[in-house]
């Protein structure tokens, strides 16, 4: 579980852009919705500012509050389950090409 320090969306997308992150966004997510496992073609630092999700990863399942963070590497598969008030993330995306164990 990652705790996150910033006080403002102003303050997160200033960090993430400093660490390379390239889009900085705020997402909302509905109530009690449940996304399957998938992936995604980027890598993510996120915020929970608001409500609850569930994300689960590698078989293991982390319950993640406002005021806690995540991070996913690209490609990882995992899934998402949110609570009945639903969530509010702030996310910061890193794209870009995927780098092959054999490029120099």
């Amino acid at each position: 579980m990652t705790v996150l320090s910033t006080a403002s969306f102003e303050d997160f997308e200033a960090d993430a852009r400093a660490q390379g992150f390239d889009e900085v966004l705020v997402r909302e997510w509905s109530a009690d919705l449940v996304l399957e496992e998938h992936t995604h073609p980027f890598e993510v630092q996120a915020r929970v500012t608001r409500g609850e999700v569930w994300l689960t990863c590698g078989g293991h399942t982390r319950h993640l509050q406002a005021g806690e963070g995540f991070e996913l590497e690209r490609g990882v598969p995992h899934a998402e389950r949110y609570g009945p008030q639903g969530a509010t993330f702030w996310v910061a995306r890193r794209h870009g090409a995927v780098r092959s164990s054999s490029s120099p």
